[in-house]
């Protein structure tokens, strides 16, 4: 399988496509490529049989794409943790890395990176990190995006995409931080943390910042 297909195994994973079906839209969010070029791999994954696609509906993936995604997330997410702990990367440089490791990385070097880490369960961007089996506990579909004001909620997890992660770094957010929405805009949602800071975060990426929902923010 190519490093282009791999990467789009891993993101329609990390999108939900593993338990529903997401659409290509989403796709072409996380990938940042034209819809053409969504369509086109589309369709080669669906002739792999990786993927399912019903067309007005939507795409997931088929149980061997789940289990080739979830080796992929876990490889990519073992060397993210690897190159925090063990080379102190800071956690914004960690995602370009890990990219180009985890296509090189063999079973064998992904059980031995997992023993050397003591089986992390998370990687630094809050994803979960499947076992050698590709099983792994589903995680929070709920989004920044689905939000409404005056909703709280926890960061808990953000796409694994450069671009999203050095925006998250630009704002001085972090997995972890309690927001609070005060504010709703066609082209921003605005955040208050919990030391008063008001973030106007963009709408086009706020699809991808998922996260828990809380009761209040203390």
């Amino acid at each position: 399988m190519t490093p282009n297909k791999e990467d789009y195994l891993k993101l329609i994973m990390e999108l939900g496509g593993d338990e529903e079906l997401i659409s290509n839209k989403q796709i072409v969010g996380g990938m940042q490529v034209s819809a053409a070029s969504v369509s086109e791999m589309i369709s080669k994954l669906v002739e792999q049989n990786y993927v399912t696609h019903t067309p007005y509906q939507g795409i997931q993936l088929t149980e061997s794409g789940r289990r080739a995604a979830a080796l992929l997330v876990r490889n990519h997410r073992l060397w993210e943790v690897f190159l925090v702990q063990e080379l102190q990367y800071p956690v914004d440089a960690i995602h370009v890395e890990a990219e180009a490791l985890e296509h090189a990385t063999t079973a064998e070097m992904a059980n031995r990176l997992a023993a050397r880490l003591n089986y992390p369960q998370f990687c630094p961007h809050g994803g979960v990190i499947p076992d050698a089996s590709g099983h792994y506990q589903p995680q929070s579909r709920l989004s920044l995006e689905q939000l409404e004001v005056g909703d709280f909620a926890i960061i808990d997890r953000i796409l694994d995409e450069s671009a999203l992660i050095d925006y998250i770094g630009q704002l001085n957010l972090k997995i972890g931080d309690q927001v609070e929405i005060t504010a709703k805009s066609d082209d921003t949602i605005t955040l208050k943390t919990v030391d008063g800071r008001q973030i106007p975060f963009m709408n086009a990426r706020s699809g991808h910042v998922f996260v828990q929902p809380q009761a209040h923010i203390h």
